[in-house]
């Protein structure tokens, strides 16, 4: 390991190497091994984890966006390899750079010769990998935030990448939210039926119901509760979610009872709904326009009808948050999250009773390392699907939400609330929660 000191002549004026350069803004404490296209090292030698700096275009995506959107750059665009991780799943490798290294700014006497070293030349900003979306002040300036076109442009981003990918992914339930794991060795498809069945009884839904579902996905939900005798409606703004769903529907002969619809939740003109879930969807329709999402889904209810919210939060309610540069520039373009108590909140402020709410962020991580376990498994046929760099793109993502969910910095709400009618009466729901954890 080697060790800078701010004063002395030798640390000004020499050139420093690229893996020294690393090793100073990790203060020193490298726990994998690095090498760099220069010829430099660092770490140490028998580390079963590695960085591998493979051109001079990656120092200049490192330098010009330093953090995660830097570092993405170059591994989705091949410029930065790892090693002793496979790409479908480099949680350790994250873990390993999360716990271990604390990336610090250097004294400015000392940054300044750091840019002497890379060159000047690398803190010219270059175009990034085709896979990133455009950066937010492009997309305001091409349509206002949650309006219906940039909703529908940013879950065309996310959503629509290859109905085949997701199966592969996903698995045979093809659902893309939070499993609820009964136990520890249980499956994700034993845990994706389970998380339904919860909503299901949560929703206190029988045979004849109405059942309406926003941000359906593939319509999992809208399949499951139509095998139950619900008369369901789903609505996604994925032109390939819904074609897929509705295929699903007709094969399993439920065509009589469910719908999927290609479109935009505020568009459903039907109400009178025995229940609405919402699994997914709120963490893209923006923390200001929460008032007016809570209010439509209210108005779509029957008094006495109930809501199921699922949706990720963070782990406070200090503000709201945008996600950070490589989520928002390659994963989910717009989405923000804010805590749980923000939206009871705006649940209560919409005219709902919050009945209940609970937390799965346990839950979620194991969902995530069972998503990255299925693209290990179908790598070969995800790259030649979608290409290499998308695949990296959703292993890095996957891997890094599942460290994000065990160590707190996001967390996964199910919140059950209640359309009273005008005396405060809630239809007569029992005292006691009447579901099956």
């Amino acid at each position: 390991m080697t060790t800078f000191k701010e004063q002395g002549t030798s640390t000004q004026s020499r050139k420093y190497t690229l893996a020294e350069i690393l090793e100073i803004f990790a203060g020193g404490r490298l726990p994998l091994r690095f090498s760099a296209y220069d010829g430099s090292t660092a770490g140490p030698e028998d580390a079963p984890l590695g960085l591998e700096l493979l051109t001079p275009r990656g120092t200049t995506y490192l330098a010009t966006a330093p953090g995660d959107l830097g570092l993405a750059r170059a591994y989705v665009s091949g410029d930065l390899a790892t090693h002793g991780v496979h790409p479908g799943d480099p949680y350790e490798l994250l873990r390993a750079l999360a716990d271990k290294m604390d990336f610090k700014r250097p004294p400015a006497r000392l940054l300044a010769n750091i840019v002497r070293s890379i060159g000047i030349e690398h803190l010219k900003p270059i175009a990034p990998p085709p896979q990133e979306a455009l950066p937010r002040w492009r997309r305001i300036a091409e349509g206002l935030r949650h309006s219906k076109t940039r909703d529908a442009e940013a879950i065309h981003h996310h959503y629509d990448v290859s109905n085949t990918f997701y199966e592969w992914v996903l698995g045979p339930s093809m659902t893309y939210t939070c499993a609820c794991y009964p136990s520890q060795d249980a499956t994700l498809e034993e845990a994706q039926d389970n998380k339904y069945r919860l909503v299901f009884e949560k929703l206190r839904l029988q045979p004849g119901d109405r059942l309406l579902d926003v941000g359906c996905g593939w319509g999992g939900m809208v399949r499951y509760a139509a095998r139950h005798g619900v008369r369901v409606i789903g609505v996604t703004l994925s032109k390939e979610q819904a074609s897929w769903a509705q295929k699903a529907i007709a094969e399993q002969g439920l065509t009589d009872l469910a719908e999927v619809r290609h479109g935009d939740y505020r568009d459903v003109p039907e109400s009178g709904f025995d229940a609405v879930s919402s699994i997914g969807l709120t963490e893209h329709i923006g923390v200001h326009n929460y008032p007016s999402y809570f209010g439509f889904l209210r108005s779509k209810l029957r008094t006495g009808g109930l809501l199921l919210n699922h949706c990720i939060t963070r782990p406070d309610n200090r503000s709201m948050a945008g996600a950070g540069g490589f989520i928002d520039r390659y994963v989910f373009p717009d989405g923000e999250l804010t805590g749980s108590g923000r939206i009871i909140t705006e649940a209560q402020d919409a005219g709902l009773e919050v009945l209940h709410e609970e937390n799965l962020r346990h839950h979620y991580a194991m969902t995530l390392r069972d998503w990255c376990a299925n693209l290990v498994e179908h790598w070969d046929e995800a790259v030649a699907e979608v290409g290499l760099a998308t695949a990296k793109v959703w292993g890095l993502y996957m891997a890094g939400s599942r460290l994000g969910f065990e160590t707190n910095v996001v967390q996964l709400h199910q919140v059950l609330a209640v359309k009273l009618d005008s005396d405060g009466s809630d239809g007569g729901l029992p005292l006691r929660p009447w579901w099956t954890p």
